[in-house]
């Protein structure tokens, strides 16, 4: 179970997960912390989007407990998979207000939102036309605009250049400064040590390692213990 912090507001403690023999978690247990980015971290087939399929609320676990601090309001979590394409026909700007009021979102951040993101070129473009990497900030963009204090965003890189990933990190750095708490699933081990706080390393299903890994050492710790 993972040990109580004074500002865990996410506390999850033996998440198991079988598909027939396949065991896709097994006794996955962290925390995760207030205003922190929590990046999870781990090879292919190592368990992390099941994971996050759990935490949004996607997928039963088979055992374990997701415990929420009574602090929170609800819902608490929103989840943003990996590799969809919601509203295919609409416009990015229809995608962003509908978020915002579908949600009760964040209208006031609307356009530090769009700026940040760069999404100015496309608001008027239909998601389905996009480039992956388009859609993939298109959609950040809706889930930052959410009104939930906790943000889950599998693979949010993905499909960025240098440049955006770049970009994307430092604005992403400043939403959690401002208090706004961000899990993350990052393949790419380099920007997972400029962005996130701490880590949690699954591999095979279980957590191998969780805490604060320095980044000279965050790529040795991971093919170490993978």
């Amino acid at each position: 179970m993972p040990t109580g912090q004074p500002d865990a507001i996410v506390r999850v403690s033996g998440l198991s997960k079988r598909y027939g023999r396949l065991i896709a978690l097994a006794d996955a247990s962290f925390s995760v912390n207030i205003g922190e980015v929590l990046g999870v971290i781990g090879p292919n087939g190592s368990g992390k989007t099941t994971l996050f399929e759990i935490l949004g609320g996607v997928l039963p676990a088979d055992s374990g407990t997701v415990e929420l601090s009574r602090d929170l309001p609800r819902p608490a979590l929103f989840y943003l998979p990996d590799g969809i394409t919601p509203w295919s026909d609409q416009s990015v700007s229809w995608a962003l207000d509908f978020t915002i009021g579908f949600f009760g979102g964040r209208s006031e951040l609307r356009r530090e939102v769009i700026d940040r993101l760069a999404l100015t070129p496309f608001l008027r473009s239909r998601l389905s036309t996009l480039s992956k990497g388009q859609r993939k900030r298109a959609l950040l963009a809706c889930g930052l605009l959410t009104p939930h204090p906790v943000l889950l965003a599998d693979e949010p890189f993905d499909g960025l250049d240098l440049r955006q990933t770049r970009e994307v990190t430092e604005y992403l750095k400043g939403v959690a400064a401002g208090g706004r708490t961000l899990l993350v699933s990052i393949h790419q081990i380099s920007e997972a040590g400029r962005l996130c706080d701490r880590f949690v390393l699954l591999s095979g299903g279980r957590v191998r390692a969780e805490g604060a890994i320095p980044v000279a050492q965050l790529e040795e710790v991971f093919l170490a213990l993978t």
